[in-house]
């Protein structure tokens, strides 16, 4: 038996070295992408994890034949020489001329959606219902890659800013937002709720590391069936003590996303490349209270009934606002009315009708809720039975008040809206790799 070194090397060269190895035999793995037959030839693209790698089968290159086994979505180990590919434009390119292709796997059924092409074509219903064999197409998968960025620089950057990740539970003994879009559980008897946001738990961990986040998975029970809500999505989270206001909140924020735009533009290129995006430029973000931006809204928009949030086209108007007035794809909304913010956050000390919280709006579109929450422990107590909410039902939770913690705050992020705005999606299931909403709960 050989002993485990703890190191599996990657058998499969990258396109990226093929410059160094011109001339020479090289062996790379994966899917069989497409297969485009011409008589005497054929093109055979080689599907890797983050690559297209075009091969060419020829009689004259060696002595193989090709093999009725070598099929579309076969998985297979392709050997062959490494030569430059003419193109039409003079790029540089290099592909890889056939002397072996070894079946490792082969496909039960043909693919019942095509994903050979630029771009799956089918409608939405159906890209969801065969997501694992839709994903394998470039441009999606690409979508999956860019997310990645995101969540990675996210992780990256609070690391460096002294945070601690954490892994707070999902079966809770109450909803952290209050209100009934809660998903309801028997847990052996007892009822539980299914985690709307990490925000009792992170609250507790801040007298502990002082600054935490967490990315994970979030539930909400609410009957919506719109083209931006999701059941269930990935809320990426931070909460940090010993702030001075609730501006140090938005300003981690704005250092949080110009490092992530960054990391995309420079380690996710061929992804933002193959999917055109615009990744928009960040050197401030402009901020308005919710009172002026509402009276902003007013004197441009018509039959505008909800007074206490915006509408959907508000934030469409304000985020061209923000745009036109400040160059910015981006704008903090500040000071939202308190019947409209959780039970947990902080009222303006000179203004008690307004929360010391914000949103963040991108392109338009809201992609955090955010602010200083309250740290006193009577003060806590006071809000909730004010609300109508009994504090001896939060016992461990107000033990973060009672036994003393510092001015804090944080925020949640959503992931999926942020890709799908960033990607210029009319729907957040396209950058949700397996949706589930009211009407979805497979694949």
């Amino acid at each position: 038996m050989q002993d485990m070194t703890g190191v599996v090397p990657v058998t499969s060269m990258p396109y990226s070295q093929f410059k160094e190895h011109v001339g020479e035999q090289v062996a790379i793995k994966g899917a069989i992408h497409n297969i485009r037959d011409m008589s005497d030839f054929a093109f055979i693209i080689v599907r890797t994890a983050r690559e297209l790698i075009q091969c060419v089968y020829s009689p004259e290159f060696s002595d193989y034949r090709l093999t009725p086994d070598v099929v579309e979505q076969c998985s297979a180990k392709v050997t062959g020489k490494v030569v430059p590919s003419e193109t039409r434009d003079g790029s540089e390119r290099y592909e890889l001329q056939i002397s072996d292709i070894e079946i490792l796997s082969t496909p039960a059924a043909i693919p019942p959606v095509v994903i050979s092409k630029k771009q799956v074509t089918c409608d939405l219903a159906t890209n969801l219902d065969y997501r694992p064999v839709t994903l394998r197409n470039p441009k999606e998968r690409a979508i999956f890659k860019i997310q990645e960025g995101i969540q990675r620089g996210f992780r990256e950057f609070l690391t460096k800013q002294n945070f601690t990740e954490v892994h707070t539970p999902k079966i809770n003994f109450a909803g952290a937002e209050g209100g009934t879009n809660v998903f309801k559980l028997d847990y052996f008897g007892k009822t539980v709720y299914l985690a709307q946001s990490p925000q009792l738990y992170k609250q507790a961990l801040v007298p502990v590391f002082e600054r935490v986040f967490e990315i994970g998975p979030v539930f909400r029970a609410e009957h919506h069936d719109t083209s931006r809500h999701l059941n269930e999505y990935i809320s990426m989270d931070f909460e940090m003590g010993f702030i001075e206001d609730f501006t140090d909140i938005m300003n981690m924020e704005t250092g949080a996303l110009q490092y992530i735009m960054n990391l995309l533009k420079t380690e996710y290129a061929p992804e933002v490349e193959l999917l055109k995006v615009d990744i928009p430029e960040i050197k401030t973000i402009p901020c308005v209270k919710f009172k002026d931006a509402k009276a902003l809204c007013m004197k441009k928009l018509k039959n505008i009934t909800d007074m206490k949030d915006f509408e959907p086209e508000e934030e469409a108007f304000l985020g061209k606002w923000a745009k036109q007035q400040f160059g910015s794809d981006f704008l903090f909304v500040t000071h939202y009315l308190s019947a409209k913010r959780p039970f947990y956050t902080m009222d303006d000390p000179e203004d008690p009708e307004v929360t010391l919280s914000f949103d963040l709006l991108f392109r338009g579109l809201e992609i955090t809720s955010g602010g200083q929450r309250i740290h006193d422990y009577n003060m806590q107590v006071e809000k909730m039975k004010k609300l109508g909410m009994n504090p001896d039902e939060f016992e461990t939770y107000l033990m973060l008040h009672k036994y003393g913690a510092p001015p804090h705050g944080g925020l949640g992020l959503g992931l999926e809206r942020l890709t799908m705005h960033l990607l210029g999606f009319k729907n957040v299931r396209y950058a949700t790799m397996f949706p589930r909403d009211i009407n979805r709960v497979t694949p």
